[in-house]
Protein backbone atom coordinates (compact mmCIF):
# COMPACT_ATOMS: atom_id res chain seq x y z
CA UNK A 1 0.00 0.00 0.00
CA UNK A 2 1.66 3.68 -0.98
CA UNK A 3 1.36 6.32 1.08
CA UNK A 4 -1.77 7.79 -1.08
CA UNK A 5 -3.74 4.54 -0.06
CA UNK A 6 -2.66 5.31 3.54
CA UNK A 7 -3.93 8.64 3.67
CA UNK A 8 -6.99 8.11 1.88
CA UNK A 9 -7.63 5.12 4.12
CA UNK A 10 -6.80 7.05 6.87
CA UNK A 11 -9.72 9.62 6.22
CA UNK A 12 -12.27 7.05 5.50
CA UNK A 13 -11.90 5.56 8.67
CA UNK A 14 -12.23 8.79 9.81
CA UNK A 15 -15.02 9.87 7.98
CA UNK A 16 -17.07 6.60 9.15
CA UNK A 17 -15.85 7.47 12.90
CA UNK A 18 -17.15 11.16 12.36
CA UNK A 19 -20.47 10.25 10.44
CA UNK A 20 -20.75 7.45 13.56
CA UNK A 21 -20.25 10.10 16.38
CA UNK A 22 -22.52 12.51 15.09
CA UNK A 23 -25.85 9.57 14.89
CA UNK A 24 -25.00 8.97 18.65
CA UNK A 25 -25.49 12.58 19.38
CA UNK A 26 -28.48 12.63 17.44
CA UNK A 27 -29.65 9.82 19.18
CA UNK A 28 -28.86 10.89 22.55
CA UNK A 29 -30.55 13.82 22.45
CA UNK A 30 -33.28 12.55 21.05
CA UNK A 31 -33.92 9.48 23.36
CA UNK A 32 -33.17 11.83 26.98
CA UNK A 33 -34.95 14.65 28.97
CA UNK A 34 -31.75 15.38 30.68
CA UNK A 35 -30.01 17.87 28.58
CA UNK A 36 -27.08 18.83 30.88
CA UNK A 37 -26.28 14.89 31.15
CA UNK A 38 -26.62 14.56 27.49
CA UNK A 39 -24.12 17.69 26.60
CA UNK A 40 -21.81 16.34 28.96
CA UNK A 41 -21.34 12.68 26.66
CA UNK A 42 -21.66 14.72 23.56
CA UNK A 43 -18.55 16.80 24.66
CA UNK A 44 -16.75 13.36 26.04
CA UNK A 45 -16.74 12.14 22.65
CA UNK A 46 -16.25 15.27 20.93
CA UNK A 47 -12.87 15.42 23.06
CA UNK A 48 -12.16 11.51 22.89
CA UNK A 49 -12.83 11.84 19.17
CA UNK A 50 -10.21 14.96 18.54
CA UNK A 51 -7.69 13.44 21.06
CA UNK A 52 -7.77 16.04 23.21
CA UNK A 53 -6.99 16.41 26.86
CA UNK A 54 -9.89 18.31 28.17
CA UNK A 55 -13.18 20.23 26.48
CA UNK A 56 -15.84 22.98 27.83
CA UNK A 57 -19.25 23.88 26.35
CA UNK A 58 -20.43 27.40 27.03
CA UNK A 59 -24.12 27.93 26.04
CA UNK A 60 -24.96 31.91 26.15
CA UNK A 61 -27.68 32.73 29.32
CA UNK A 62 -29.52 36.26 30.53
CA UNK A 63 -30.28 37.68 27.31
CA UNK A 64 -27.05 36.70 25.55
CA UNK A 65 -24.97 38.76 28.25
CA UNK A 66 -23.21 36.15 29.61
CA UNK A 67 -21.65 32.37 28.70
CA UNK A 68 -22.44 29.86 31.45
CA UNK A 69 -20.14 26.39 31.00
CA UNK A 70 -22.98 23.38 30.98
CA UNK A 71 -20.38 20.78 30.74
CA UNK A 72 -16.89 20.66 31.05
CA UNK A 73 -14.33 16.91 30.56
CA UNK A 74 -10.87 16.05 30.95
CA UNK A 75 -8.01 17.63 33.35
CA UNK A 76 -9.97 20.96 34.18
CA UNK A 77 -13.91 20.74 35.61
CA UNK A 78 -15.14 24.16 35.15
CA UNK A 79 -18.69 23.28 34.78
CA UNK A 80 -20.75 26.72 36.25
CA UNK A 81 -17.98 28.89 35.40
CA UNK A 82 -19.55 32.11 33.70
CA UNK A 83 -17.95 34.70 31.48
CA UNK A 84 -19.43 37.77 29.59
CA UNK A 85 -19.95 36.89 26.32
CA UNK A 86 -16.99 38.91 24.86
CA UNK A 87 -14.48 37.33 27.59
CA UNK A 88 -11.22 35.35 25.97
CA UNK A 89 -11.27 33.24 23.22
CA UNK A 90 -14.76 31.22 23.70
CA UNK A 91 -16.38 35.27 23.69
CA UNK A 92 -14.65 35.62 20.66
CA UNK A 93 -15.44 33.08 18.64
CA UNK A 94 -19.27 33.38 20.02
CA UNK A 95 -19.40 37.42 19.05
CA UNK A 96 -18.02 36.73 15.94
CA UNK A 97 -19.70 33.19 15.21
CA UNK A 98 -16.58 32.24 13.72
CA UNK A 99 -14.06 29.04 14.65
CA UNK A 100 -10.58 29.85 15.82
CA UNK A 101 -7.62 27.68 16.40
CA UNK A 102 -5.00 29.04 18.67
CA UNK A 103 -1.81 27.19 18.32
CA UNK A 104 0.07 28.84 21.16
CA UNK A 105 -1.62 30.58 23.80
CA UNK A 106 1.00 32.42 24.19
CA UNK A 107 0.86 34.44 21.27
CA UNK A 108 -2.84 35.28 21.07
CA UNK A 109 -4.26 38.55 23.40
CA UNK A 110 -7.81 37.07 23.62
CA UNK A 111 -6.61 33.82 25.87
CA UNK A 112 -7.03 34.81 29.33
CA UNK A 113 -5.19 32.42 31.74
CA UNK A 114 -6.96 32.88 34.61
CA UNK A 115 -8.08 29.54 34.92
CA UNK A 116 -4.69 27.90 34.65
CA UNK A 117 -3.08 30.28 37.21
CA UNK A 118 -5.86 28.83 39.40
CA UNK A 119 -5.41 25.40 38.89
CA UNK A 120 -1.74 24.84 38.12
CA UNK A 121 -2.75 23.69 34.68
CA UNK A 122 -1.04 24.96 31.44
CA UNK A 123 -2.75 25.25 28.42
CA UNK A 124 -1.02 25.15 24.88
CA UNK A 125 -3.48 24.91 22.49
CA UNK A 126 -7.34 25.86 21.83
CA UNK A 127 -9.68 24.56 19.61
CA UNK A 128 -12.64 26.60 19.74
CA UNK A 129 -15.94 26.25 17.25
CA UNK A 130 -19.47 28.26 17.60
CA UNK A 131 -22.80 25.93 18.12
CA UNK A 132 -24.95 27.94 15.23
CA UNK A 133 -28.14 27.52 13.64
CA UNK A 134 -28.66 29.61 11.13
CA UNK A 135 -27.70 32.81 11.61
CA UNK A 136 -28.06 32.54 15.58
CA UNK A 137 -24.89 31.62 18.20
CA UNK A 138 -26.45 29.85 20.91
CA UNK A 139 -22.78 28.89 22.70
CA UNK A 140 -19.43 27.21 21.80
CA UNK A 141 -17.50 24.28 22.10
CA UNK A 142 -13.79 24.49 23.11
CA UNK A 143 -11.02 22.26 23.71
CA UNK A 144 -7.76 22.05 24.92
CA UNK A 145 -4.10 20.74 24.19
CA UNK A 146 -4.06 18.38 21.28
CA UNK A 147 -2.65 14.67 23.35
CA UNK A 148 1.05 13.74 22.03
CA UNK A 149 3.93 15.36 20.03
CA UNK A 150 3.62 19.46 20.55
CA UNK A 151 0.41 19.61 21.98
CA UNK A 152 -0.60 21.10 19.32
CA UNK A 153 -4.13 21.06 16.87
CA UNK A 154 -4.32 21.07 13.23
CA UNK A 155 -6.26 23.10 11.04
CA UNK A 156 -8.29 19.78 9.97
CA UNK A 157 -8.89 19.12 13.52
CA UNK A 158 -10.73 22.88 13.68
CA UNK A 159 -12.94 21.73 10.39
CA UNK A 160 -13.99 18.61 11.99
CA UNK A 161 -14.80 20.64 14.90
CA UNK A 162 -17.15 23.35 13.18
CA UNK A 163 -19.06 20.46 12.03
CA UNK A 164 -19.01 18.81 15.47
CA UNK A 165 -20.66 21.87 17.00
CA UNK A 166 -23.33 22.51 14.36
CA UNK A 167 -24.57 18.76 14.78
CA UNK A 168 -24.58 19.31 18.27
CA UNK A 169 -26.24 23.00 17.80
CA UNK A 170 -29.04 21.68 16.00
CA UNK A 171 -29.77 18.53 18.49
CA UNK A 172 -29.21 20.75 21.42
CA UNK A 173 -31.89 22.59 19.56
CA UNK A 174 -34.19 19.72 18.75
CA UNK A 175 -34.23 18.57 22.03
CA UNK A 176 -35.13 22.42 23.66
CA UNK A 177 -38.31 21.91 21.48
CA UNK A 178 -39.37 18.66 22.49
CA UNK A 179 -38.43 19.84 26.09
CA UNK A 180 -40.59 22.77 25.55
CA UNK A 181 -43.32 20.33 23.78
CA UNK A 182 -43.60 18.03 26.83
CA UNK A 183 -43.71 21.04 29.28
CA UNK A 184 -46.45 22.52 27.28
CA UNK A 185 -48.51 19.26 27.05
CA UNK A 186 -47.71 18.76 30.89
CA UNK A 187 -49.34 22.28 31.44
CA UNK A 188 -51.75 22.07 29.37
CA UNK A 189 -52.87 18.54 30.72
CA UNK A 190 -52.77 20.09 34.42
CA UNK A 191 -54.95 23.43 33.08
CA UNK A 192 -57.41 20.61 31.61
CA UNK A 193 -57.68 19.35 34.97
CA UNK A 194 -57.54 22.36 37.21
CA UNK A 195 -60.87 23.66 34.78
CA UNK A 196 -62.67 20.22 35.56
CA UNK A 197 -61.55 20.68 39.67
CA UNK A 198 -63.34 24.15 39.16
CA UNK A 199 -66.64 22.77 37.27
CA UNK A 200 -66.82 20.40 39.92
CA UNK A 201 -67.02 23.14 42.27
CA UNK A 202 -69.88 24.36 40.48
CA UNK A 203 -73.65 23.50 42.10
CA UNK A 204 -75.19 20.64 39.84
CA UNK A 205 -77.75 21.75 37.72
CA UNK A 206 -81.50 21.02 39.49
CA UNK A 207 -84.93 20.19 38.52
CA UNK A 208 -85.97 22.74 35.87
CA UNK A 209 -88.94 24.27 38.57
CA UNK A 210 -85.86 24.68 41.12
CA UNK A 211 -86.04 28.66 41.82
CA UNK A 212 -82.51 29.32 41.35
CA UNK A 213 -80.31 28.76 38.10
CA UNK A 214 -76.89 29.69 37.34
CA UNK A 215 -74.22 29.54 34.63
CA UNK A 216 -70.65 30.16 34.08
CA UNK A 217 -68.68 30.63 30.56
CA UNK A 218 -64.75 30.65 30.84
CA UNK A 219 -62.75 32.97 28.37
CA UNK A 220 -60.05 30.89 28.67
CA UNK A 221 -59.28 27.32 30.31
CA UNK A 222 -59.91 28.45 33.73
CA UNK A 223 -62.12 31.12 35.10
CA UNK A 224 -61.77 33.63 37.94
CA UNK A 225 -65.91 33.53 38.33
CA UNK A 226 -67.85 31.43 40.44
CA UNK A 227 -71.14 30.88 41.58
CA UNK A 228 -72.78 28.84 44.04
CA UNK A 229 -75.93 27.45 45.98
CA UNK A 230 -77.14 24.90 48.38
CA UNK A 231 -79.80 24.26 50.53
CA UNK A 232 -79.82 24.58 54.25
CA UNK A 233 -81.01 22.85 56.98
CA UNK A 234 -83.93 24.80 57.65
CA UNK A 235 -84.82 25.16 53.89
CA UNK A 236 -83.51 28.07 52.67
CA UNK A 237 -81.10 28.40 49.99
CA UNK A 238 -77.65 30.47 50.13
CA UNK A 239 -76.23 31.64 46.97
CA UNK A 240 -73.29 33.90 46.23
CA UNK A 241 -71.52 34.84 42.79
CA UNK A 242 -68.31 36.69 42.45
CA UNK A 243 -65.41 37.50 40.05
CA UNK A 244 -61.62 37.15 40.73
CA UNK A 245 -59.28 39.81 39.89
CA UNK A 246 -57.33 39.03 37.49
CA UNK A 247 -56.61 35.92 34.40
CA UNK A 248 -55.07 33.18 34.48
CA UNK A 249 -54.20 30.45 37.22
CA UNK A 250 -53.50 32.81 39.96
CA UNK A 251 -57.38 33.58 39.63
CA UNK A 252 -58.77 30.10 39.41
CA UNK A 253 -56.93 29.27 42.64
CA UNK A 254 -58.08 32.22 44.39
CA UNK A 255 -61.87 31.43 43.00
CA UNK A 256 -61.11 28.19 44.37
CA UNK A 257 -60.07 29.04 47.72
CA UNK A 258 -63.21 31.56 47.96
CA UNK A 259 -66.17 29.19 46.57
CA UNK A 260 -65.05 26.83 48.99
CA UNK A 261 -64.86 28.91 51.91
CA UNK A 262 -68.47 30.73 51.38
CA UNK A 263 -70.13 26.81 50.77
CA UNK A 264 -68.28 25.27 53.96
CA UNK A 265 -68.44 28.51 55.80
CA UNK A 266 -72.02 29.50 54.57
CA UNK A 267 -73.37 25.90 56.02
CA UNK A 268 -73.38 27.12 59.70
CA UNK A 269 -73.00 31.29 59.04
CA UNK A 270 -76.56 32.52 57.44
CA UNK A 271 -76.09 36.18 58.16
CA UNK A 272 -74.36 37.49 54.87
CA UNK A 273 -72.67 40.26 56.63
CA UNK A 274 -71.19 38.00 58.90
CA UNK A 275 -70.47 35.15 56.21
CA UNK A 276 -68.44 37.84 53.94
CA UNK A 277 -66.59 39.50 57.13
CA UNK A 278 -65.08 36.18 57.90
CA UNK A 279 -64.39 35.10 54.40
CA UNK A 280 -62.74 38.34 54.10
CA UNK A 281 -60.50 38.42 56.50
CA UNK A 282 -59.26 34.73 55.45
CA UNK A 283 -58.74 36.37 52.10
CA UNK A 284 -56.65 38.55 53.34
CA UNK A 285 -54.35 36.77 55.18
CA UNK A 286 -53.50 34.64 52.24
CA UNK A 287 -54.52 36.38 48.95
CA UNK A 288 -51.42 37.65 46.73
CA UNK A 289 -50.99 41.16 46.78
CA UNK A 290 -53.09 42.88 44.37
CA UNK A 291 -55.85 40.16 44.29
CA UNK A 292 -59.05 40.88 45.53
CA UNK A 293 -62.59 38.71 44.98
CA UNK A 294 -65.90 41.00 43.93
CA UNK A 295 -68.76 38.91 45.76
CA UNK A 296 -72.63 39.41 46.21
CA UNK A 297 -73.76 36.34 48.72
CA UNK A 298 -76.91 35.96 50.50
CA UNK A 299 -79.88 33.24 51.58
CA UNK A 300 -83.00 33.04 49.41
CA UNK A 301 -86.13 32.05 51.61
CA UNK A 302 -88.73 30.48 49.40
CA UNK A 303 -91.49 30.29 51.77
CA UNK A 304 -91.61 34.01 52.26
CA UNK A 305 -90.13 34.53 48.72
CA UNK A 306 -87.75 36.90 50.01
CA UNK A 307 -83.77 37.61 49.92
CA UNK A 308 -81.55 38.93 52.36
CA UNK A 309 -78.23 39.29 50.64
CA UNK A 310 -74.83 41.64 50.66
CA UNK A 311 -72.68 43.39 48.29
CA UNK A 312 -68.51 43.50 48.43
CA UNK A 313 -68.25 45.56 45.29
CA UNK A 314 -69.66 44.17 42.87
CA UNK A 315 -71.82 44.82 39.92
CA UNK A 316 -75.16 46.10 41.53
CA UNK A 317 -77.98 42.74 41.49
CA UNK A 318 -80.80 43.59 39.22
CA UNK A 319 -84.25 43.36 40.55
CA UNK A 320 -87.36 42.54 37.95
CA UNK A 321 -90.69 43.43 39.63
CA UNK A 322 -93.57 41.61 38.23
CA UNK A 323 -94.58 45.01 36.19
CA UNK A 324 -91.87 45.20 34.38
CA UNK A 325 -89.43 47.88 36.50
CA UNK A 326 -86.21 47.44 37.22
CA UNK A 327 -84.72 47.78 40.81
CA UNK A 328 -80.13 47.95 40.98
CA UNK A 329 -78.57 47.74 44.12
CA UNK A 330 -74.97 49.10 44.22
CA UNK A 331 -72.24 47.95 46.27
CA UNK A 332 -72.18 49.60 49.53
CA UNK A 333 -68.90 47.73 50.41
CA UNK A 334 -65.22 47.33 49.36
CA UNK A 335 -64.30 43.91 47.48
CA UNK A 336 -62.94 41.00 49.75
CA UNK A 337 -59.49 41.06 50.38
CA UNK A 338 -58.37 44.22 50.39
CA UNK A 339 -58.77 45.33 54.03
CA UNK A 340 -59.07 43.48 57.34
CA UNK A 341 -62.41 43.89 59.74
CA UNK A 342 -62.22 41.64 62.13
CA UNK A 343 -65.52 41.93 64.25
CA UNK A 344 -65.98 45.22 62.41
CA UNK A 345 -69.44 43.53 60.17
CA UNK A 346 -71.03 46.66 59.84
CA UNK A 347 -68.90 47.30 56.91
CA UNK A 348 -71.32 44.88 54.76
CA UNK A 349 -74.61 46.05 55.29
CA UNK A 350 -77.71 43.37 54.25
CA UNK A 351 -80.10 44.19 52.10
CA UNK A 352 -83.85 42.49 52.51
CA UNK A 353 -86.05 42.43 49.64
CA UNK A 354 -89.05 40.87 49.56
CA UNK A 355 -89.44 39.78 45.49
CA UNK A 356 -93.19 39.38 45.41
CA UNK A 357 -93.10 36.98 42.43
CA UNK A 358 -90.97 39.33 40.75
CA UNK A 359 -86.85 37.66 39.91
CA UNK A 360 -83.30 38.54 41.05
CA UNK A 361 -80.58 38.30 39.29
CA UNK A 362 -76.08 38.63 39.59
CA UNK A 363 -74.01 38.73 37.29
CA UNK A 364 -70.25 39.76 36.61
CA UNK A 365 -68.68 42.55 34.38
CA UNK A 366 -68.09 40.06 31.79
CA UNK A 367 -72.17 40.35 31.17
CA UNK A 368 -72.28 43.99 30.90
CA UNK A 369 -68.90 44.84 28.87
CA UNK A 370 -69.30 41.41 26.63
CA UNK A 371 -69.56 42.10 22.90
CA UNK A 372 -72.50 41.27 20.76
CA UNK A 373 -72.14 39.91 17.17
CA UNK A 374 -72.25 43.43 16.15
CA UNK A 375 -69.29 44.41 18.29
CA UNK A 376 -71.12 46.71 20.50
CA UNK A 377 -71.38 46.00 24.13
CA UNK A 378 -74.47 44.10 25.79
CA UNK A 379 -74.51 47.34 28.63
CA UNK A 380 -76.42 47.77 31.49
CA UNK A 381 -79.54 48.48 29.33
CA UNK A 382 -79.00 45.31 27.20
CA UNK A 383 -79.28 43.15 29.79
CA UNK A 384 -82.73 44.53 30.85
CA UNK A 385 -83.92 44.72 27.45
CA UNK A 386 -82.91 40.72 27.32
CA UNK A 387 -84.74 40.07 30.48
CA UNK A 388 -87.83 42.06 28.95
CA UNK A 389 -87.83 40.20 25.67
CA UNK A 390 -87.43 37.07 27.45
CA UNK A 391 -89.69 37.11 31.14
CA UNK A 392 -92.14 34.52 29.85
CA UNK A 393 -89.53 32.10 29.34
CA UNK A 394 -88.34 29.61 32.39
CA UNK A 395 -85.44 31.31 34.45
CA UNK A 396 -82.75 28.84 33.09
CA UNK A 397 -84.29 29.66 29.52
CA UNK A 398 -83.84 32.99 30.24
CA UNK A 399 -80.30 32.91 31.81
CA UNK A 400 -79.02 30.90 29.00
CA UNK A 401 -80.46 33.39 26.23
CA UNK A 402 -78.40 36.45 27.42
CA UNK A 403 -75.68 33.87 27.54
CA UNK A 404 -75.93 33.22 24.12
CA UNK A 405 -76.01 36.94 23.03
CA UNK A 406 -72.53 36.88 24.46
CA UNK A 407 -70.80 33.37 23.52
CA UNK A 408 -69.52 34.10 19.99
CA UNK A 409 -68.85 30.58 17.23
CA UNK A 410 -65.43 32.09 17.49
CA UNK A 411 -65.25 31.36 21.26
CA UNK A 412 -63.40 35.05 21.62
CA UNK A 413 -64.80 36.19 24.66
CA UNK A 414 -63.89 39.47 26.46
CA UNK A 415 -64.13 38.16 29.75
CA UNK A 416 -65.83 35.05 31.93
CA UNK A 417 -69.66 35.01 31.76
CA UNK A 418 -71.20 34.07 34.82
CA UNK A 419 -74.76 34.82 35.85
CA UNK A 420 -77.31 33.83 38.83
CA UNK A 421 -80.93 34.04 38.66
CA UNK A 422 -83.45 33.75 41.21
CA UNK A 423 -86.91 33.16 40.43
CA UNK A 424 -89.98 31.20 42.28
CA UNK A 425 -92.74 33.10 40.38
CA UNK A 426 -94.21 31.07 37.37
CA UNK A 427 -92.37 32.13 34.35
CA UNK A 428 -96.29 33.16 32.13
CA UNK A 429 -99.49 34.35 33.18
CA UNK A 430 -98.16 34.31 37.00
CA UNK A 431 -101.34 34.32 38.94
CA UNK A 432 -102.36 37.02 41.38
CA UNK A 433 -102.19 36.25 45.40
CA UNK A 434 -105.78 36.05 45.45
CA UNK A 435 -105.70 33.80 42.37
CA UNK A 436 -102.91 31.47 44.40
CA UNK A 437 -104.92 30.80 47.19
CA UNK A 438 -107.05 28.56 45.15
CA UNK A 439 -104.08 26.54 43.45
CA UNK A 440 -102.82 23.21 44.63
CA UNK A 441 -99.43 22.69 46.31
CA UNK A 442 -96.47 21.58 45.40
CA UNK A 443 -93.39 21.20 47.06
CA UNK A 444 -90.17 18.79 45.81
CA UNK A 445 -86.82 18.63 47.98
CA UNK A 446 -83.95 16.22 47.91
CA UNK A 447 -84.47 13.00 50.46
CA UNK A 448 -82.69 14.56 53.47
CA UNK A 449 -83.39 14.88 56.95
CA UNK A 450 -82.10 18.38 57.39
CA UNK A 451 -84.52 19.63 54.44
CA UNK A 452 -87.61 18.33 56.43
CA UNK A 453 -88.09 21.75 58.21
CA UNK A 454 -88.01 23.73 54.61
CA UNK A 455 -91.28 21.45 53.91
CA UNK A 456 -92.88 21.36 56.89
CA UNK A 457 -92.49 25.47 56.94
CA UNK A 458 -94.14 25.01 53.12
CA UNK A 459 -96.71 22.57 54.17
CA UNK A 460 -98.21 25.19 57.65
CA UNK A 461 -97.87 28.14 54.77
CA UNK A 462 -100.53 26.70 52.77
CA UNK A 463 -102.39 25.53 55.25
CA UNK A 464 -102.44 28.57 56.85
CA UNK A 465 -103.54 30.51 53.77
CA UNK A 466 -106.15 28.52 53.00
CA UNK A 467 -107.90 29.25 56.22
CA UNK A 468 -107.10 25.98 58.05
CA UNK A 469 -107.30 25.87 61.99
CA UNK A 470 -104.01 25.41 63.96
CA UNK A 471 -104.40 21.95 65.06
CA UNK A 472 -105.84 20.73 61.66
CA UNK A 473 -102.37 22.40 60.36
CA UNK A 474 -100.36 20.94 62.74
CA UNK A 475 -101.83 17.36 62.45
CA UNK A 476 -101.12 17.45 58.69
CA UNK A 477 -98.04 18.53 59.43
CA UNK A 478 -97.00 15.69 61.69
CA UNK A 479 -98.37 13.10 59.52
CA UNK A 480 -96.86 14.63 55.89
CA UNK A 481 -93.39 14.87 58.13
CA UNK A 482 -93.84 11.09 59.24
CA UNK A 483 -94.71 10.14 55.87
CA UNK A 484 -91.55 11.69 54.36
CA UNK A 485 -89.42 10.07 57.08
CA UNK A 486 -90.51 7.03 56.30
CA UNK A 487 -89.44 7.83 52.52
CA UNK A 488 -85.71 8.91 53.64
CA UNK A 489 -85.42 5.87 56.47
CA UNK A 490 -87.01 2.78 54.43
CA UNK A 491 -87.85 3.73 50.75
CA UNK A 492 -84.37 5.40 50.23
CA UNK A 493 -82.28 2.93 52.52
CA UNK A 494 -78.98 2.37 51.68
CA UNK A 495 -79.24 4.52 48.41
CA UNK A 496 -78.32 7.93 47.15
CA UNK A 497 -81.18 10.61 48.19
CA UNK A 498 -83.65 10.90 45.74
CA UNK A 499 -86.55 13.56 45.64
CA UNK A 500 -89.52 13.88 47.53
CA UNK A 501 -92.63 15.51 46.13
CA UNK A 502 -95.48 16.54 48.25
CA UNK A 503 -98.99 17.69 46.42
CA UNK A 504 -101.86 18.84 48.50
CA UNK A 505 -105.21 19.83 46.98
CA UNK A 506 -107.93 21.38 48.93
CA UNK A 507 -111.38 21.31 47.81
CA UNK A 508 -114.04 22.93 49.82
CA UNK A 509 -113.07 21.45 53.51
CA UNK A 510 -111.64 18.36 51.63
CA UNK A 511 -107.79 18.26 51.70
CA UNK A 512 -105.82 15.47 49.69
CA UNK A 513 -102.07 14.92 50.02
CA UNK A 514 -99.75 12.87 47.83
CA UNK A 515 -96.65 12.22 49.04
CA UNK A 516 -94.29 10.90 46.13
CA UNK A 517 -90.75 9.32 45.89
CA UNK A 518 -88.61 7.55 43.12
CA UNK A 519 -87.25 5.26 44.88
CA UNK A 520 -87.71 0.84 43.95
CA UNK A 521 -91.10 -0.19 44.68
CA UNK A 522 -91.88 -1.02 47.90
CA UNK A 523 -93.62 -4.39 48.74
CA UNK A 524 -96.98 -3.70 50.26
CA UNK A 525 -96.42 -5.99 53.05
CA UNK A 526 -93.96 -3.94 54.47
CA UNK A 527 -95.70 -0.82 54.78
CA UNK A 528 -98.65 -2.68 56.34
CA UNK A 529 -98.89 -1.60 59.78
CA UNK A 530 -98.07 -3.87 62.75
CA UNK A 531 -100.05 -4.80 65.28
CA UNK A 532 -99.53 -2.87 68.24
CA UNK A 533 -99.14 -5.41 70.92
CA UNK A 534 -95.87 -7.04 68.73
CA UNK A 535 -92.60 -5.99 70.28
CA UNK A 536 -90.63 -5.80 66.91
CA UNK A 537 -90.12 -2.20 65.79
CA UNK A 538 -91.00 -0.20 62.62
CA UNK A 539 -94.70 -0.01 61.48
CA UNK A 540 -95.48 2.75 63.82
CA UNK A 541 -95.32 5.18 61.65
CA UNK A 542 -98.36 3.99 59.51
CA UNK A 543 -100.68 3.55 62.50
CA UNK A 544 -99.47 7.40 63.54
CA UNK A 545 -100.55 8.56 60.24
CA UNK A 546 -103.90 6.75 60.19
CA UNK A 547 -104.77 7.90 63.36
CA UNK A 548 -104.58 11.28 62.71
CA UNK A 549 -106.16 11.99 58.68
CA UNK A 550 -109.10 10.39 57.35
CA UNK A 551 -107.38 8.14 54.91
CA UNK A 552 -104.13 6.33 54.29
CA UNK A 553 -103.55 4.59 50.86
CA UNK A 554 -100.36 3.11 49.35
CA UNK A 555 -100.72 3.63 45.48
CA UNK A 556 -98.94 2.91 42.23
CA UNK A 557 -98.13 5.53 40.47
CA UNK A 558 -99.10 6.02 36.57
CA UNK A 559 -95.83 5.98 35.54
CA UNK A 560 -94.75 2.91 37.26
CA UNK A 561 -91.59 4.89 38.54
CA UNK A 562 -91.39 5.44 42.94
CA UNK A 563 -94.13 5.13 45.34
CA UNK A 564 -97.00 7.10 45.94
CA UNK A 565 -98.51 7.38 49.34
CA UNK A 566 -101.89 9.32 49.22
CA UNK A 567 -103.61 10.78 52.42
CA UNK A 568 -107.53 12.64 52.88
CA UNK A 569 -108.72 14.59 55.65
CA UNK A 570 -111.34 17.08 56.20
CA UNK A 571 -110.74 19.97 57.70
CA UNK A 572 -113.11 23.00 58.21
CA UNK A 573 -111.33 26.39 56.84
CA UNK A 574 -111.99 29.69 57.59
CA UNK A 575 -112.63 32.31 54.32
CA UNK A 576 -109.48 34.17 54.22
CA UNK A 577 -110.25 37.95 54.19
CA UNK A 578 -108.22 39.79 51.63
CA UNK A 579 -107.29 43.00 53.23
CA UNK A 580 -107.21 46.40 51.01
Amino acid sequence: MDINDAVSEERGTRLTQGLGLLADMGRDFADTRDIEGTLTRALTRITEYLDSEGGALFLLEDEGRILRCHASVGVIRIDGLTLPFDHGVVGNVVLTSQARIVRDVTSDPNFDNTVDNRTGFSTRSILCAPMSIKDECIGAIEVINKRGRDGRFEPADLALLEILCSSAAMALLNARLTASLVEQERVRREIELAAEIQRNLLPAALASDFPLFGLNIPARSVSGDFYDYFTLADGRIAWCLGDVSGKGINAALLMAKTASLYRCLGKTETSPRHLLARINDEICETATRGMFVTLVGGIYDPVADKVCFANAGHEPPLYHARDGSFREFEAAAPPLGILAVGDDTKMFPEIELSLKGGAFYVFTDGVTEGALASGEPLGAEGVRQALRDNAKLPLNDRIATIARLLDRDDGALHDDITLLGIDAARPAGTPSDEEQADLPFLYRFAARAELLQGARNAVRDYLTKKGAAENDANDVVLAIDEACQNVIRHAYCGMEAGDIVLEMALAGSHLIVDVRDFAPEIDDITLAPRKLDETRPGGLGTHFMREIMDEVAFLRPSDGIGNLLRMMKQIPVSPVVTKL
